[in-house]
């Protein structure tokens, strides 16, 4: 019996629900970590007298290192395992993430940041290929696409902490929060079984059926006989074949688009309100607060759907619906509509990261699963690196006119809406097995 048959055959148990859970929290306090800099960023700025094209250019150093993390944690995860290259990641993002609160100066602070998303992009990438290859194809959607929820409770969780301890003691001693994740690791450790999959083409059978006899996941598992195949080694040249290309350009420019336009809006809004409608920073976190609480319904209702309408028409029409709310955010100036538009395109913009983080992983084989949503990520990391720095040197040159800047918003959805109908390929109920072929 082939590991696929067994997976495919199981009942959800509590089991799954556990791999859940841990998934979730890696997701979120993750994303906490790397939003934590958007909340703190207009008081750093103020005490450094940045402008905005040098506050951007300081965002756009922990997007390099998450560039760099995303291309190795995928290689990585694909040679020692999903488990061990976590919590790996964990431990450098947590950690350099809190140094940043005793950076004496900008070029300490780049350089804390630098490693830091190091750590952050490589964890970014594997809760979703983790999360993907256990529960059954019917159940796989919603499993993955509520991990990626995850990420706006870290979101959340990063302007509440904000909140709460920087008027008290500064935003130096925000930082110390980033420490939060690390509690993880033993969780991982002690509870998170390797990938069945993984474990599979490394033709590691004692294991495969340790985890199924620990977890009572099959009865007898010593009368299974559990066949393997031969491991091929992974290349990242092989994502350029004529079989997986346009699912690697289709997934490129999806990651390109999303990590811009999410990054290049989310974690310049404290600054944004703060700036051009002239709030304090404390009140400008409490409507950051209050658009990001519109992310919550975006997530759970691609969430829910994935698996009914299928991800490409999740991804069509949220993508869709973000672009148009841009377009309609960049034509006003009046202040109840830009709250309004930032939350149509709050909803719908993380609405549309569920639909992705489901597609991705399933559209490679298990043998370039980790590499192939690692590298997907990592080009998504590029667009993250000029997107701050970017979204900075438009508000800076237009005088704090959010028109430049939301119109390059409004045309990346678009563009990505319109190529995903064109070229994206349906994956809704199928085997992963399946749909590699």
């Amino acid at each position: 019996m082939s590991v696929v048959k067994i997976l495919e055959g199981l009942k959800l148990t509590r089991f799954h629900y556990i791999l859940l859970t841990i998934s979730s929290l890696v997701y979120g306090l993750t994303a906490m970590n790397v939003m934590l800099i958007g909340a703190l960023l207009p008081s750093i700025t103020a005490e450094w007298k940045l402008t905005p094209t040098e506050a951007g250019i300081l965002l756009s150093f922990g997007y390099l290192g998450m560039f760099f993390g995303a291309v190795s944690s995928g290689l990585i995860s694909d040679r020692i395992g999903r488990k061990y290259t976590m919590i790996l990641m964990i431990l450098i993002g947590s950690v350099f993430t809190g140094l940043c609160g005793v950076a004496w100066n900008y070029s300490s602070m780049a350089v804390f940041r630098i490693i830091a998303g190091f750590g952050l992009g490589g964890t970014l990438p594997i809760p979703a290929v983790y999360m993907s290859e256990y529960p059954p194809a019917r159940y796989r959607g919603r499993f993955v696409g509520i991990v990626e929820t995850a990420w706006v409770y870290g979101v959340i969780l990063s302007i509440v902490l904000a909140r709460i301890i920087m008027p008290q003691v500064g935003w130096r001693s925000v930082f110390t929060t980033s420490y939060i994740p690390l509690i993880l690791i033993p969780i991982i450790l002690y509870y998170a079984p390797e990938s069945l999959r993984f474990l599979e083409k490394k033709e590691k059978i004692d294991d495969i059926k340790n985890i199924l006899r620990r977890h009572k996941l099959i009865p007898d598992v010593e009368e299974i006989s559990i066949i393997i195949g031969k491991e091929e080694k992974t290349r990242i040249a092989v994502l350029f074949h004529e079989k997986y290309l346009k699912r690697t350009l289709i997934l490129w420019l999806l990651w390109a688009v999303l990590v811009y336009t999410y990054h290049g809006i989310f974690i310049w809004l404290p600054s944004i309100y703060a700036s051009i409608f002239k709030y304090e920073v404390v009140r400008s976190l409490e409507w950051v607060l209050i658009i990001t609480l519109a992310q919550v319904p975006g997530y759970y209702s691609a969430a829910l759907i994935l698996d009914k309408i299928g991800r490409k028409g999740v991804l069509v029409s949220y993508l869709a619906i973000a672009g148009i709310g841009c377009f309609l955010l960049a034509s006003t100036t009046q202040l109840d509509l830009i709250l309004i538009y930032s939350g149509v395109i709050s909803f719908f913009n993380l609405g549309a990261w569920a639909g992705l983080y489901t597609y991705t992983p399933e559209l490679y084989p298990t043998k370039l699963r980790g590499t192939g949503t690692g590298v997907a990520a990592s080009i998504g990391r590029l667009a993250g690196i000029l997107a701050p720095s970017a979204t900075g040197y438009l508000f800076e040159v237009s005088g704090g006119s959010l028109l430049p800047a939301f119109t390059v918003f409004a045309l990346a959805h678009i563009v990505a809406a319109v190529s995903t109908m064109i070229l994206g390929e349906e994956t809704k109920g199928k085997v992963l097995e399946e749909i590699s072929e």
